[in-house]
């Protein structure tokens, strides 16, 4: 918005960027937010050398988030590091993902037959074009359903579920009923990201996830957007139902849009279920993840009679978000039950043994009032994914409903002249 041309007051409530997507540090005040009575142990090094996200999420190397930051500019300000691993779960045990033609003919996943369809089915998947339907294969983009791509290429469940989940990155088997372009488009994405950098499709800031919302922050006061932390927000104020201001400590700050997440909003918003996190501190890395210093392991719902996936997205001492040695490993799964620790232990049972484990179960929110009368937007509750495309897809919503236009990446980036001043020829 600042970008735009538009007048940007940036109020929170608490005392750092970023609000529930931001990284916690020292160490110490993340036992005080999650009411641990004692003070971290010596053998956990420096409180100071502890960022903890508490929302656990990668960005893919090809998806929208790594595309925003690249034309805004705002990788100026960060650094990333390609995640080593991505795992999947399968009877107890785990198995590095195949997610290209060489790993899938390596991978212990899957017998010799199953290995050479699930290659030529890849080989469908990469060569597939939208605008050609010379690419189809007899597949519908628009009609065939996903459950019939497998059956032509005669995947087996095992196969399926991996490659729905840990390729697709769906969370529920829903998208077997659905026409297969979106599914053969997120496959597409998995394998480009690997691309780029060849270990897996993942990158993850040093410093933690908290850096995101600070570089957009320098972003926005380079266009004169104003920031103010610790800045309680006591009302929404409207007039014939349009937002006209915010008061804060006796004073309204007057605007004629509003952006906020539905914590600030709970008489707009409605409860559309819970996610589960626990941040869980090691000492070591992952068993059967080659020693990997970041990892993702995904356990799909078939493997553990669940309905959604459980996530574990693991950083480390490498990532400058713990002490020398020390392993931060996050677990998080959408909940079903009434007992949602219970649903997480097989996701723990692969960490054993845990220094310390941090429990939280968040309400998610989406808005009632898409903001069209109000002029008051609300983002949507961060969700279990364990990357940002979901939440990109909720900000270019946001976007186009503030501004009546879609979200175009080559607009953010005409206006790089406006800072930097011409190219030197």
């Amino acid at each position: 918005m600042s970008v735009n041309g538009k007048k940007v007051l940036h109020m929170d409530r608490n005392p750092y960027y970023g609000g529930e997507s931001s990284s916690i540090t020292p160490l110490e005040e993340l036992y005080k937010r999650f009411g641990i009575p004692d003070s971290p142990p010596e053998s956990m090094g420096r409180g100071r050398d502890w960022n903890v996200d508490l929302i656990p999420k990668f960005l893919m190397a090809n998806g929208q988030l790594v595309k925003m930051l690249l034309y805004t500019e705002v990788t100026r300000y960060l650094d990333f590091k390609v995640v080593e691993g991505s795992f999947v779960y399968k009877g107890g045990k785990i198995y590095k993902v195949p997610s290209t033609e060489t790993e899938a003919l390596a991978s212990n996943l899957m017998g010799m037959f199953e290995k050479r369809r699930f290659r030529k089915f890849l080989v469908f998947v990469a060569n597939f074009d939208e605008s050609d339907p010379k690419t189809y294969e007899g597949v519908d983009p628009k009609l065939t359903t996903m459950r019939d791509v497998y059956k032509k290429f005669d995947l087996g469940q095992d196969v399926i579920d991996f490659t729905g989940h840990a390729l697709a990155l769906y969370r529920t088997d829903d998208y077997l009923d659905q026409p297969c372009l979106e599914t053969i488009n997120r496959i597409k994405l998995y394998s480009e990201s690997l691309a780029r950098y060849g270990k897996s499709p993942y990158l993850y800031p040093l410093y933690g996830l908290g850096e995101l919302p600070q570089g957009f922050a320098r972003l926005s006061a380079i266009y004169g957007g104003t920031y103010m932390l610790n800045k309680p927000v006591e009302e929404i104020v409207t007039e014939n139902g349009h937002v006209v201001g915010v008061k804060s400590e006796g004073e309204v700050a007057r605007c004629k849009q509003l952006i906020c997440d539905p914590s600030y909003l709970q008489e707009r918003v409605r409860k559309v279920g819970q996610v589960i996190r626990v941040i869980c501190v090691l000492s070591h890395p992952i068993k059967n993840t080659s020693e990997a210093n970041s990892c993702q392991i995904i356990i799909p719902q078939n493997q553990v009679n669940r309905k959604s996936d459980i996530y574990v997205c693991m950083i480390s001492y490498a990532h400058n978000v713990a002490a020398q040695g020390k392993y931060i490993a996050i677990v998080s799964t959408t909940v079903e039950t009434s007992e949602p620790e219970k649903e997480i232990e097989p996701a723990l049972e692969l960490l054993e043994p845990i220094d310390q484990k941090f429990v939280a179960i968040s309400d998610l929110y989406e808005s009632t009032d898409d903001g069209s009368e109000s002029q008051i937007f609300s983002s949507r509750s961060y969700d279990a994914t364990t990357h940002f495309e979901t939440t990109c897809n909720d900000i270019k919503d946001i976007y186009k409903r503030m501004t009546g236009s879609d979200f175009d990446f080559e607009n953010m980036k005409r206006k790089q002249n406006d800072v930097f001043g011409e190219d030197e020829q």
